[in-house]
Order: structure tokens, then C-alpha cells, then sequence
């Protein structure tokens, strides 16, 4: 399997994943697998899920969000433990550290502030740039406008 073929599959997993919670296809059916990790440097995980040939999904959540806890226990966790997915976690309020995609330090609620997220859950998928994905992804840039999708 090449890099495109690649791509396309952790792209086709990803769509999957948002159209599960988009549309509540099997909501219910799968338990928690676990909790997710809170993210210490976006740098370090990308670079993990891009050497295992993943995007990274960065899930930006709430503390005793019943949104964040669907989207948490029933689809991002099962999928992390039953199928590897490089998941992180990113909450909104929180004074905790992390690192920037440049390795900056950052706090998770300046982080978010950065990104402009308003809503939690709010699910990110970071990628290098590829065919058919934007030149570069938006969230690496937290003032730059997000980027128009291309199809087929």
C-alpha cells in the first residue's frame, strides 16, 4: 500500500468517525473502552499519529459535559482501544500544559481560545498536508480562516 492509498484510508476512517457522530449510528451499542488522554505536546502526538501513518484526532472538551461523555465513551475511546486510533483530549477550561503543533508551551484553555472553538465537543482532525486535503490544516494556524474542502 502506497502513502496515497494510506491517506485515503485513515481519511475514510476519519469521515467515518464524524458521520457515527454526526448521525448517532450505534449510539449505545459499544461501552466505554477507557478515557482518553489529555494531550501534553500536539507536536509529539501528531508526530506519533502521522508515523503510524494516522491523522490525530484532538477532541475539545467540557468537565461534566454530557455531549463530551457520548462522544468520549462511545465512539473516540472504543475506537482508540479497539482500533488504535491517536486520540487526544483537550479541554476547554483547563490551566493544564501542553505544547503548540511549533512545540510552544500553551495552556489548554489558551489553546482553544487560539483555535476559536466556542462549542465542546468539538472533534479535530489534524493531517499533513495531502491530494484532496487542504494545503495546510487551519488548526496549526489558529488566526488563519478554515480551509475549503475539494471533492473528487
Amino acid at each position: 500500500m502506497n502513502a496515497d492509498d494510506h491517506l485515503r484510508c485513515s481519511r475514510r476512517r476519519g469521515l467515518q468517525a464524524l458521520g457515527a457522530l454526526v448521525l448517532g449510528a450505534g449510539a449505545g451499542s459499544v461501552q466505554a473502552a477507557g478515557k482518553l488522554p489529555l494531550s501534553t505536546s500536539l507536536k509529539d502526538e501528531l508526530a506519533r499519529a502521522l508515523k503510524a501513518r494516522q491523522p490525530l484526532v484532538v477532541m475539545v472538551s467540557l468537565h461534566r459535559c454530557p455531549w463530551c461523555d457520548e462522544v468520549r465513551n462511545n465512539y473516540l475511546a472504543p475506537m482508540r482501544a479497539q482500533e488504535g486510533l491517536h486520540v487526544v483530549q483537550v479541554d476547554m477550561l483547563s490551566p493544564a500544559g501542553t505544547r503548540t503543533l511549533q512545540g510552544e508551551p500553551i495552556t489548554h484553555n489558551s489553546l482553544v481560545s487560539g483555535w476559536d472553538v466556542k462549542i465542546a465537543p468539538t472533534v479535530l482532525f489534524l493531517a499533513p498536508a495531502a491530494r484532496k486535503w487542504p494545503s495546510a490544516w487551519w488548526a496549526a494556524r489558529p488566526t488563519s480562516t478554515p480551509p475549503t474542502w475539494t471533492t473528487g
